[in-house]
């Protein structure tokens, strides 16, 4: 047995829908054979709801038959399609089309056919403009049954952390567990397996029980297959090697680096494996992952480097093996051993208004840009009815009822109350004109009217794309307006939980209208955009502020509402969601997680991919630099201090981007968020910048910008958070 050894946690570390080029767009005995097991357990839901559920069942818009969506029936049993379904997931390929697009699995790409799997344990391409992993096929476990017809795999289950593939003609179940060094495959019915490969088999050997089989690669790699009882494999050719036939568990993993040092562990936890994992909310700022095991001894498990930073050696039994790693996209995989986890992120406070707050000196430039984007407002002059530039025009004029309140000038509260009930009640009540919210039964969620008939419009809203982003923008305006107007939020409360509810759902129920957090991973701790859209790189997100935001407005809209579930799941997802984005977006110049090339040419990812890292924005190219940081900030709010709170960084950042705002054309909205950072160590010279603007982000204002720069404090300060800090005045305090 390993010696366990105290945990030392480290900080390491075809587009579908074309987005215009608009300024304010972001565009061992051996176990057992298992039994098949259950669908994914039940965990109690977390109302986030005091009051008792209404006789007829929660708030839902009014139904509607999509003619966009495709038909999950091919993939899920008739059992799962009467439940919500994910639209966001890190198996979501699986699920599209043919199927057969890979997925990434740490450390290994995924790829389904009709009767086989295909594993790669993919190398990088790299250059100044991108970083992806190349698919090929390693490996490839195929069996030949008297099933019939080949008909595709079926998801028979999936959580959290795993997805089951079926190959019903095949007598194949793949148990796809997320972070397992190993891929494991349940063969039943004495069935002949086949695993071939599109290299050449240098050498090939079994141990003297038949159970563990070692494959060397001509491209240098090495495979370990382990069974659950002898297997009689021979070499068939230069590139396959079968059984006649077998039935029982197989695993295989690649050794790292073919290092020998390595197999020995591999060896000792080759005999228990995962079948699932579950992720749990069981206390603030906490999240805790459970993986369900089979066979025997202690399970391997693979952590990334967030996991590694967020890993609390005081709330579980596990023993991180640091030496032990693969290599990943997302940094290196290291070893972990244990079947439950507890991962802690700082805790960040959800604050309505400035972390530090406004000098009463800076009031009346404030006051004044305040009048003038009040007697602006008129719900009667909006032309867009796109969810996400309606979404953004009414969160713009919620950040002027607060910061109102912040400078004591409660004058145009009235104004503003009355623009955001006229602009947020024709979406709640559904008599918008020319767009609104539907519910699509299919998949379970909110669609809009045009996204129900144009996979296009809303940037794909109706095939589930970037719901967080549009539903975010909305819940800021009703959190805002609940909080000063308590009666209308009382009305509105079901529209409004039933927003949240399509992408912050945490049940498991079968009797949800909701997947569970449908845009939300466990496993990487960010949010994915891109919905029921095929991808060969799998899911991805460009904006992780707006996702930020998504989660901020939820919270403050359980801080309107004195829900403190939704004040603490927001609050956790929000958490998660910076600690991310300070991970994989921002790119410091001393950061060694990417290549040296793309690391010294990007202080942001552009977009993130599950397979790749982009320059690019959807709607903008590589050296629209201003655009990058923009998409990475707005909308400008009191959680924006937090997300980026490395005042070194920031540095760095608008060090990177001011050159870029040099090129003809550049668009004033964008400029002021560059100059927004700017003010986090250069105040002054900032806000003379800002005074000289003569255009804005659609989402954002004179007086928001105002705010930001007039609430800036000392840079040497630190904020809640960020890691700590003079502001975290309790802890300062109550240590």
């Amino acid at each position: 047995m390993l010696k366990k050894i105290e945990m030392r946690v480290k900080v390491i570390v075809t587009k579908p829908f074309k987005r215009p080029k608009h300024p304010h767009n972001k565009p061992p005995p051996p176990p057992p054979p298992p039994p098949i097991p259950p669908l994914e357990e039940e965990e109690p839901t977390m109302d986030p709801k005091h009051s008792k559920k209404p006789p007829t069942g929660p708030f839902l818009f009014p139904k509607t038959q999509s003619t966009v969506l495709p038909d999950p029936s091919q993939f899920f049993p008739q059992s799962h399609l009467s439940t919500p379904l994910p639209t966001n997931s890190f198996f979501q390929n699986f699920t599209l089309k043919a199927g057969d697009q890979p997925e990434y699995i740490h450390p290994y790409l995924i790829k389904s056919s009709p009767s086989s799997v295909s594993l790669s344990y993919p190398s990088q391409f790299h250059n100044s403009a991108f970083i992806y992993q190349v698919f090929v096929a390693d490996l490839t476990i195929s069996a030949a049954s008297d099933s019939g017809p080949q008909k595709g795999h079926i998801i028979s289950s999936y959580s959290d952390l795993s997805v089951t593939l079926d190959l019903p003609s095949s007598n194949l179940r793949f148990y796809l567990v997320r972070g397992s060094p190993f891929v494991t495959a349940s063969v039943t019915g004495n069935t002949p397996v086949s695993i071939s490969t599109i290299h050449a088999i240098l050498s090939f050997g079994t141990s003297n029980s038949n159970t563990k089989c070692t494959v060397k690669l001509n491209n240098g790699q090495t495979w370990l297959l382990y069974s659950s009882s002898p297997i009689n494999l021979t070499q068939n050719g230069l590139s396959a090697i079968t059984c006649g036939g077998f039935s029982g568990i197989i695993r295989i993993a690649v050794l790292p680096d073919s290092d020998p040092r390595y197999e020995s562990i591999l060896d000792r936890f080759s005999a228990c494996y995962p079948v699932s994992g579950d992720a749990f909310f069981n206390k603030p700022f906490c999240l805790e992952y459970k993986f369900q095991k089979k066979g025997w001894g202690d399970l391997l498990m693979l952590a990334h480097p967030l996991h590694i930073k967020l890993l609390s050696s005081d709330d579980c039994d596990i023993t991180v093996l640091e030496d032990f790693k693969y290599k990943s996209i997302d940094g290196d995989l290291v070893g972990v051993v244990g079947d439950a986890w507890v991962l802690k992120p700082p805790s960040v406070s959800m604050t309505w208004h400035s972390i530090r707050g406004i000098k009463e000196e800076s009031y009346d430039e404030i006051v004044s840009a305040l009048r003038k984007d009040v007697e602006a407002l008129h719900s009667s002059a909006i032309t867009t009815t796109s969810s996400y530039f309606y979404g953004k025009l009414i969160a713009r004029a919620a950040r002027l009822a607060l910061i109102a309140e912040e400078v004591c000038f409660l004058d145009v509260i009235p104004a503003i109350r009355k623009f955001l009930k006229d602009t947020i009640e024709p979406w709640l009540d559904g008599t918008f004109n020319g767009n609104g919210f539907l519910y699509d039964g299919k998949w379970g969620g909110i669609v809009t009217k045009q996204g129900s008939v144009d996979s296009g419009a809303d940037f794909g809203f109706g095939l589930y794309n970037d719901h967080h982003y549009h539903l975010g923008y909305f819940l800021y305006g009703i959190a805002v307006l609940v909080k000063i107007d308590p009666a209308w939020g009382r009305k509105y409360k079901p529209q409004a939980y039933t927003l949240m509810a399509d992408f912050m759902n945490l049940g498991r129920r079968e009797n949800s209208n909701y997947p569970r957090l449908r845009c939300f991973d466990l496993y990487k701790l960010h949010s994915w955009a891109g919905g029921l859209t095929e991808f060969a790189d799998g899911r991805n997100q460009e904006s992780t502020s707006e996702a930020l935001n998504a989660y901020y407005s939820a919270a403050l809209m359980g801080l309107a509402y004195g829900d403190t579930h939704l004040v603490a799941t927001g609050s956790m997802l929000a958490a998660l969601e910076i600690q991310a984005a300070q991970t994989w977006w921002q790119i410091r110049e001393e950061d060694t997680l990417y290549d040296n090339i793309f690391t010294r040419e990007n202080r942001v990812v552009g977009v993130l991919w599950a397979n790749k890292r982009d320059s690019g924005l959807w709607f903008a190219p590589p050296e629209r630099r201003e655009c990058r940081l923009g998409i990475q900030l707005l909308p400008l709010l009191p959680i924006s201090e937090v997300l980026f709170s490395d005042s070194g960084f920031v540095r760095q950042l608008v060090n990177w981007t001011l050159p870029a705002l040099t090129r003809e054309g550049v668009e004033e909205g964008w400029k002021g968020f560059v100059y927004a950072l700017e003010g986090i160590y250069s105040k002054e010279n900032a806000l003379e910048k800002i005074r000289n603007l003569n255009g804005f982000d659609d989402g954002n204002s004179l007086t928001n910008l105002l705010w930001w720069i007039h609430s800036r404090g000392d840079e040497d300060e630190e904020v809640c958070g960020g890691g700590g800090g003079k502001l975290c005045w309790f802890g300062h305090y109550c240590h």
